[in-house]
């Protein structure tokens, strides 16, 4: 049931993303005059529609996006008639609407058209979240203060200490917590510029970023940086087993944990971290209930975590670290939304170039499995994670059709760009030749983008 659930979310946002796309192409198209001769949702066999001024709308039977169909417009009518001789045909039976009949510079237009709409799309997107839902996990957002640091790990080896603040994390300065495991996911086995503020000075270094797992996994604790979570102590919410450390130590709902050996934890993240450190070691815990404060002697256990492994727990349920959630007047959203959609953007960009630079792996990249995996994942957290994974996913799919590689929209502008400057039209053949070349590297980057998402499924993950 719940593959069948993420199946018809996944077709539904593929479906809505392409569909955006094509339309900016059609509605440029009809501005410019072109003869749009369909506009279809869904592939394949037509199962009803109406044709309206010579367009024909329909539905089609496969629920995968759509497309519009101009005059002049397809690729095998564009790479093996040249567009002078096209025109030349066109103009002869006096078909203006003929795509290839129009000025490059309203052809161009057509084609920033469809990625221009999935910008616009991810825009709205991101601004009606921020103005209806707007949620800060606050710790995410702040400066990354440190509030422990893992022995033995790759940053204790920088120095770095609890209480020291990050001030510069690979490319990024004065970065969040969540800026952190961003980029630390695009880094994978690269040791990137560190820097960390302590006693108010500015201490310069580098940090390997080495884990395991996809960049979606990471998070700064792989490099033993626990972050501090919230300004007050750690507060117990349940002792949910009777028989757990924490209950048989006393501890009760309400209870807050001053310290554990004299150390001062802000999250239960970080006293993770410390009970592995000490090994199931037994630690002290200054307890404050009401306005009592009391020392108690806990035995850890080892018990199963959310990741399957086995880890050091006392056993209790914390309250969860502040989550803020508002509705933003509709000003402040739509800055909110540019700027969530310009930090995106300039994230993909990124990713780009470090795959140019052999800096970015191509694990980073996913496909139809991998974002239907997203799909799943952000449909358990609700509609408002699903709306927001949408945003990404018309951003990435706007982005990706303008690289300049033909079969793209980015691939057409470019050869446009070209003929504008030749002040002639590129010969048919060469053109022909360079989309059939381009179609094969398509097909050979979809196969390995689909081998990538294959392989990193949990099936395959745990034998690796």
């Amino acid at each position: 049931m719940h593959f069948l659930i993420v199946t018809v979310y996944f077709l539904v946002i593929l479906g809505i993303m392409v569909l955006v796309h094509e339309f900016g192409h059609f509605a440029v198209a009809k501005m410019c005059g072109v003869r749009v001769e369909a506009f279809s949702i869904g592939m394949g066999k037509r199962l009803f529609g109406w044709v309206h001024n010579g367009t024909d709308y329909k539905v089609c039977i496969l629920p995968i996006g759509g497309y519009v169909k101009m005059t002049g417009e397809t690729e095998m009518e564009m790479i093996q008639t040249s567009p002078t001789e096209t025109e030349t045909v066109a103009q002869a039976h006096g078909d203006s609407g003929n795509f290839n009949t129009k000025p490059r510079w309203q052809r161009m237009l057509v084609a920033f058209a469809g990625p221009v709409a999935n910008f616009i799309l991810a825009i709205v997107i991101f601004t009606a979240v921020a103005h209806f839902h707007h949620e800060t996990v606050e710790w995410l957002q702040n400066k990354s203060e440190v509030d422990y640091v893992a022995a033995n790990s790759v940053a204790a080896k920088t120095g770095i200490v609890p209480g020291d603040s990050v001030v510069q994390f690979a490319d990024v300065k004065n970065p969040s917590w969540q800026d952190i495991d961003i980029h630390g996911g695009l880094k994978q086995n690269l040791t990137v510029p560190f820097a960390y503020t302590h006693n108010g000075q500015r201490v310069d270094t580098t940090i390997p970023v080495n884990f395991t797992g996809g960049p979606e996994d990471f998070e700064s604790d792989d490099l033993g940086l626990i972050p501090r979570m919230q300004e007050g102590a750690i507060v117990v919410q349940d002792v949910p087993d009777a028989t757990s450390p924490a209950a048989q130590g006393g501890l009760q709902k309400g209870d807050k944990l001053l310290s554990l050996d004299g150390h001062v934890f802000h999250s239960a993240v970080a006293t993770s971290a410390y009970l592995k450190d000490g090994a199931g070691k037994p630690v002290t815990i200054a307890l404050q209930r009401g306005g009592n404060v009391s020392n108690v002697t806990v035995h850890p256990r080892l018990a199963a975590a959310a990741n399957g492994k086995e880890e050091y727990r006392l056993g209790f349920a914390p309250i969860p670290p502040p989550v803020v959630t508002t509705k933003q007047p509709f000003g402040v959203a739509l800055k909110t939304g540019w700027h969530d959609f310009t930090k995106s953007s300039l994230l993909i960009f990124d990713v780009i170039g470090g795959m140019f630079k052999r800096q970015v792996s191509v694990r980073n990249l996913s496909g139809p499995v991998g974002i239907a995996q997203q799909v799943g994942l952000a449909q358990s957290m609700g509609t408002w994670t699903v709306l927001q994974l949408m945003a990404g996913i018309s951003l990435n799919l706007g982005i990706f059709n303008l690289l300049p590689m033909p079969v793209l929209d980015g691939g057409m502008i470019l050869f446009l760009l070209i003929e504008s400057v030749m002040r002639r039209d590129v010969n048919a053949n060469v053109k022909e030749r360079i989309y059939q070349a381009a179609f094969v590297c398509i097909l050979v980057f979809a196969v390995l983008v689909i081998f990538n998402d294959i392989t990193k499924l949990p099936i395959f993950a745990h034998k690796s």
